[in-house]
């Protein structure tokens, strides 16, 4: 069985989850239990919803300023709720997709965290609440990015720009074409689509010299996107063998870090390919590495604004470095679940966190609510907001909360983090991650336990391999091998835990309107409200700040509990300066009420569960029907759409909506309780 997260399917946090135990949500919140429904067990397309790609073969950095949280602020968002600053990556022991254990999701997360762990404790509006079933279908999450000029980013145009045609890449040009015959070019084809058993296709050359292979070469690149070549001897003759980049044999071969080839390039055109990317099921940073294998190039020659979910459909720009959008286009007759279309070119790449949010389409399936009950709910969305916490997906779902990490490297206790890290833990995980911990335990051996990880580029796998390099006297060095969006991970994942608890806090004390002491900003600078300005601003208005050495607090006692938690946390509120630059906290503000925008919705009908009830932008490109929904339906739904500002939740949205705690911990337990 498989179970459903209201949370944002992040790659670090909900990987493992959803490969695990993902049956859909029934969210009751009115008698405070989860049902779950069954579902297979895989992340694939369900019966009844062939929503692919396929046309053939089927199937962040601390501030050095204080900063407006989702203004470019310094802790980024792994919600897809209006675009990140920077992606964050898997922390420890969430290893890739498709692996599982025999012991069940539900016992890994007897140890996992609660909504109340990590400071999520109020709700804004004083409706009930109704049930419901969240992402029982990836297609009933859809995510439209919106743009630094507020222009929501849709695929509708898989043309190529005229442009595209001056001076094209000397690789890509026709004389090359008649290199392969019409047979090879057919068994090359199958190859490409998987379709060929041997897993490869080998071309004698007959007329062996040098120009005659380099043309063969670069005729499979050129019209096989995916496939690699090689030369080798067999028997004093010369074939030319091409096999699938992503095959498991050929990635040990494949050079990806490898410059990419250099090409003609016309001076009148900008040097970055744009593009929308439409994925499905499948997380940013996937989608980026799968392209950059098709196009034998570094990953970090692409950039974008943010990384989207990964249990949805959504749809965001990329760019690219000096790659023909006649590349990007072809490669659509061989990607699984990814589209490319909307091309342009632009002198200037992509940046994290430029963009100006999210716009959200989600289905709540087998709604228990009244239409009144819906109305309410939502027009309290619409009118008033949601408290804009940090998502339960911040804090990882193992049982060594992230917050945890991040608090002992601010208080400078390496060993502390090198055994939060590698210590075994309850719960359920990976059977390889089981032993790596063990025999760390046993022997504190570096080396020893890194043989028990068949992938080294987990977190466990990089911190081991440091400390065997520089010993364990010298952690920090050690510690430094973990990529830095990972490290800071941590120490930001401390920062949102405080800020989470502050505001529950100020609203528990002073409800939904400003008072003498809040903090406001006047452009990026935090004043304290008097008695006489806070009669003249509202809820809305007010910031609160996320910890660090360059922001200030409120004027009222909420202000003084900043100082109480942390000093509790053995932390110092007046010297967040860390002894290595890169954990020093300079904070940021953040407004505590976030009003979506752009919110509708209605409640539908339906009779056959396995439709999609959203139309998405490639059924549009396919000329295929829009969803027709029956009045008389045995089913009824909530399809909602509004938009976000950059680093704001979705989930706390919806929760907001719903009224439910949207820890995996909680809803695991309650779908159990009804399973049984």
């Amino acid at each position: 069985m498989c179970f459903r997260d209201l949370s944002r399917t992040h790659v670090w946090q909900t990987q493992l989850f959803f490969t695990t135990f993902r049956p859909p949500l029934n969210i009751d919140t009115n008698s405070s239990t989860l049902m779950a429904e069954s579902e297979p067990v895989s992340d694939a397309t369900p019966v009844g919803e062939k929503r692919t790609c396929l046309r053939h073969g089927d199937e962040e950095t601390p501030a050095k300023k204080p900063k407006v949280d989702g203004e470019n602020g310094n802790a980024p968002n792994p919600d897809g709720g209006g675009g990140e600053e920077e992606e964050e990556e898997q922390p420890e022991g969430q290893a890739s997709d498709g692996e599982e254990d025999g012991e069940s999701f539900a016992d890994m997360m007897k140890h996992g965290l609660t909504e109340t762990d990590v400071g999520i404790l109020k709700y804004v509006s004083d409706h009930e609440g109704f049930s419901g079933i969240l992402k029982e279908r990836y297609s009933d999450f859809v995510v439209h990015e919106i743009n630094k000029q507020g222009k929501m980013v849709h695929l509708d145009d898989l043309s190529i720009p005229a442009d595209s045609e001056e001076g094209a890449e000397p690789e890509q040009q026709p004389t090359e074409c008649d290199v392969l015959t019409e047979e090879q070019r057919q068994q090359l084809g199958e190859l490409q689509l998987f379709k060929n058993k041997e897993r490869n296709v080998s071309i004698e050359v007959k007329d062996d010299t040098k120009e005659k292979r380099t043309l063969v070469h670069k005729a499979i690149k050129t019209q096989f996107p995916g496939l690699e070549t090689k030369t080798e001897e067999k028997e004093g003759h010369k074939f030319i063998v091409a096999y699938h980049v992503a095959g498991k044999k050929a990635l040990a071969e494949v050079k990806t870090a490898a410059a990419p080839r250099k090409h003609f390039w016309p001076k009148n055109r900008g040097s970055y390919c744009h593009f929308a990317l439409y994925k499905e099921n499948k997380d940013t940073m996937d989608a980026i590495n799968v392209l950059s294998k098709f196009l034998r190039l570094r990953p970090n020659m692409f950039s974008y604004m943010g990384t989207k979910d990964k249990r949805a459909i959504t749809v965001q720009e990329i760019a690219v470095l000096k790659i023909t959008a006649e590349r990007l286009a072809h490669l659509n007759k061989c990607l699984m679940n990814l589209k490319l279309g909307n091309f342009c070119y632009k002198n200037h790449p992509l940046k994290l966190g430029e963009l100006q949010g999210n716009h959200f389409t989600v289905v709540i399936r087998n709604i228990s609510g009244t239409d009144e009950q819906v109305h309410q709910a939502m027009g309290s969305l619409r009118q008033t907001g949601f408290i804009n916490y940090y998502g339960m997906q911040r804090f990882g779902t193992t049982a060594v909360p992230t917050q945890q990490v991040g608090r002992a490297i601010l208080r400078n206790d390496w060993n502390q983090v090198v055994d939060l890290i590698l210590k075994p833990r309850p719960g359920a995980e990976k059977e390889y991650l089981v032993r790596c911990r063990e025999e760390w335990a046993k022997t504190q051996d570096p080396e020893a336990a890194l043989k028990k990880l068949p992938n080294k580029r987990c977190v466990e796998g990089q911190l081991l391999r440091g400390l065997s390099m520089y010993g364990k006297k010298n952690i920090v060095t050690a510690f430094g091998l973990i990529p830095r969006n990972n490290r800071l991970m941590y120490v930001h994942s401390y920062q949102s835990v405080v800020w989470n608890a502050m505001v529950s806090r100020r609203i528990e004390a002073f409800g939904l309107k400003a008072v003498e002491g809040d903090l406001v900003l006047r452009g990026t600078t935090a004043h304290v409200l008097s008695a006489e300005e806070a009669e003249s601003h509202s809820i809305h208005d007010i910031v609160m700040p996320l910890p660090g050495y360059d922001v200030i607090y409120p004027s009222h006692h909420v202000g003084e509990g900043y100082r109480e938690l942390l000093s509790a946390d053995g932390l110092d509120l007046d010297n967040m300066r860390h002894k290595v630059k890169d954990y020093s906290l300079a904070g940021a503000y953040r407004r505590i009420i976030v009003r979506p925008t752009d919110v509708s919705w209605e409640v539908i009908h339906y009779d056959d569960p396995r439709i999609s009830l959203v139309h998405s932008d490639f059924e549009k490109l396919e000329n295929k029907p829009a969803p027709v929904f029956n009045q008389d339906g045995q089913y009824r739904a909530l399809r909602m759409e509004f938009s976000l500002p950059p680093s704001t939740y979705a989930t706390m949205a919806i929760r907001e909506v719903l009224k439910l705690d949207t820890s995996i911990k909680k809803q695991t337990q309650l779908n159990t309780v009804w399973f049984n």
